[in-house]
């Protein structure tokens, strides 16, 4: 499904070069359930970004079963795999306060031409899912954390998405919550065969993962459940 070859990625600060992803190599099946371990700045949020081409590379290939290498792909084509093969969850939730939870789901379709009526059934659907269909009209302040982070998650898969990236999504929950949160995302690994990529640093979440890859000095070690 993903094939990660030689990826590399620095960064300078202070006018120091800081090698964050130093020649990762990484298959990850369709279907897999992949937890991303590190300390702060090893580079975590940094592989998520560039598998969800958020971010670059400075070199190294990530092919995608289906769509080719998204390193050399144009615009165009990237603008295809943000919106039709691949997902987003971040952990600050990333919704517009002013818009409606309907309207923050809708988002991802505005760019792939998607008539009104399927566009309707598309979200309705993905906020039912998640357990907040009552909750289309409510804005982000009317909701709790656990709410809008459930939000997050149906814009994240209103274009049924192939691959699921998930940064930190529990992180800013409280331990009850951050459960069904991780019930949901296991639920959309099991039954939609979602491939979901990972970060945290609460080790209480391998509990979920079906392998485990730790980041340190930009190198990375899989360890199989």
């Amino acid at each position: 499904m993903i094939k990660i070859r030689s990826l590399t990625k620095t960064f300078t600060k202070d006018g120091e070069k800081l090698v964050v992803l130093d020649h990762i190599d990484l298959d990850i099946a369709r279907g897999d359930f992949v937890m991303v371990l590190g300390e702060s700045g090893s580079g975590k949020t940094t592989l998520l970004n560039i598998l969800g081409s958020i971010d670059t590379a400075d070199s190294g290939e990530i092919t995608i079963e289906g769509f080719g290498d998204i390193l050399s792909a144009s615009d165009r084509r990237l603008a295809e795999y943000r919106n039709r093969i691949v997902g987003h969850i971040f952990q600050t939730f990333n919704l517009k306060k002013i818009y409606t939870a309907y309207a923050n789901v809708k988002v991802p379709l505005l760019f792939g031409n998607v008539p009104v009526l399927a566009a309707n059934e598309r979200i309705m659907r993905s906020l039912e899912r998640v357990g907040l269909a009552e909750r289309a009209h409510y804005r982000p302040p009317e909701l709790s954390e656990g709410q809008c982070q459930r939000v997050a998650i149906a814009r994240a898969i209103v274009n049924e998405p192939q691959i699921l990236l998930a940064d930190e999504p529990t992180g800013n929950l409280d331990p009850k919550t951050a459960r069904k949160i991780m019930d949901l995302l296991v639920s959309l690994n099991r039954d939609d065969d979602t491939t979901l990529l990972m970060v945290t640093h609460d080790v209480s979440m391998l509990q979920y993962a079906r392998k485990t890859i730790s980041l340190d000095g930009g190198k990375i070690v899989v360890r199989e459940k």
